[in-house]
């Protein structure tokens, strides 16, 4: 598996998502043992935790960009 090594915390989000993608189809296409899968599944709770973890932090930049612009304009519309 690419990247199974690797500490989820230190993927990217690209990263996480398409190890993820990857672990899923393993999980679905069947054929490993009770303790593969058990292992899989943990490797996939991790990553839908970075995954998660990556897309909380471009909410709330895209929701503090969106208040500091709302905050510009409404300081600007009192100056006409």
């Amino acid at each position: 598996m690419a990247g199974g090594t690797e500490t989820a915390a230190a993927l990217g989000y690209e990263e996480a998502r398409d190890e993820l993608i990857e672990v899923v189809r393993r999980l679905e296409a069947g054929g490993t043992t009770l303790e593969e899968s058990l292992a899989l599944w943990e490797r996939g709770e991790e990553l839908a935790k970075v995954c998660r973890h990556w897309l909380e932090g471009a909410r709330a930049r895209l929701d503090a960009s969106l208040a500091a612009e709302r905050a510009e304009e409404e300081s600007g519309a009192g100056d006409e």
